[in-house]
């Protein structure tokens, strides 16, 4: 296939993903070969509802996390937790696929219940949503947040890289960057699709079969990036 042909495909899959997010659908998004080698189930988090956390759990099995860009991390008061944790754990980390984890906290918003059901857990994802688009305005806090989420809970929370693709290429990034484009409220859940078989990720061909399956858009993380950045 020619570069032009490649080309040609990688926008064909970034504007059918584009679409998808603006309307509010899941899209599988393949990292890189390279990298953790994963495709993560990836949805806007203001459209989450309790089937599609049934979905994620089903599924793709990973943790279901929401990312958040730094600008409205640092106005939640939402730190990376491995620059907050005071325990031997927490130091010396060495990992195989990256320089640092986009790890923050755990939350439930607090009108759930146990925090853990399809219902609570798509009641503090979707709501993460507004809180995200209102403090990157500067119209909420960590105050807010702080009266509306506690930790921790059952809503594992990511932070993005400051500069997102250009420091960091993890889903974490690419979900937020396509976010970006796609002219939504800056806040992504992203969960791994695992191989029942397995017990390791799925691998590419079965995760695209799966979105060819169900529907949904599918698209490399280097295609993403060519359109993207």
């Amino acid at each position: 296939m020619s570069r032009t042909a490649e080309s040609t495909g990688d926008f064909d899959a970034v504007s059918r993903v584009l679409d998808a997010f603006r309307a509010g659908e899941p899209v599988l998004i393949h990292d890189f070969d390279d990298r953790e080698g994963e495709t993560d189930l990836v949805y806007p988090a203001g459209a989450v509802g309790p089937a599609d956390v049934a979905r994620m759990r089903n599924d793709a099995g990973g943790l279901v996390c929401v990312a958040l860009p730094n600008d409205v991390s640092e106005s939640l008061g939402l730190p990376f937790m491995d620059d907050v944790l005071d325990h031997p754990a927490a130091s010396s980390h060495d990992l195989a696929y990256d320089s640092r984890s986009s790890f923050s906290f755990t939350v439930n918003h607090r009108d759930s219940f146990t925090g853990i059901t399809d219902r609570d857990r798509a009641m503090t994802i979707s709501r993460l949503a507004p809180v995200a688009e209102a403090a990157r305005a500067g119209e909420y806090d960590a105050d807010d947040f702080g009266g509306e989420f506690r930790a921790p809970g059952h809503v594992h929370l990511l932070r993005g890289a400051p500069n997102l693709l250009s420091d960091r290429q993890g889903h974490t990034e690419l979900g937020l960057a396509l976010a970006d484009v796609a002219g939504i409220p800056p806040a992504v859940v992203v969960c791994e699709m695992l191989d029942d078989e397995t017990g390791a990720a799925l691998s590419k061909d079965a995760a695209r079969d799966y979105a060819d399956r169900h529907g949904f858009a599918f698209v490399d993380g280097d295609g993403l990036i060519d359109e993207l950045v």
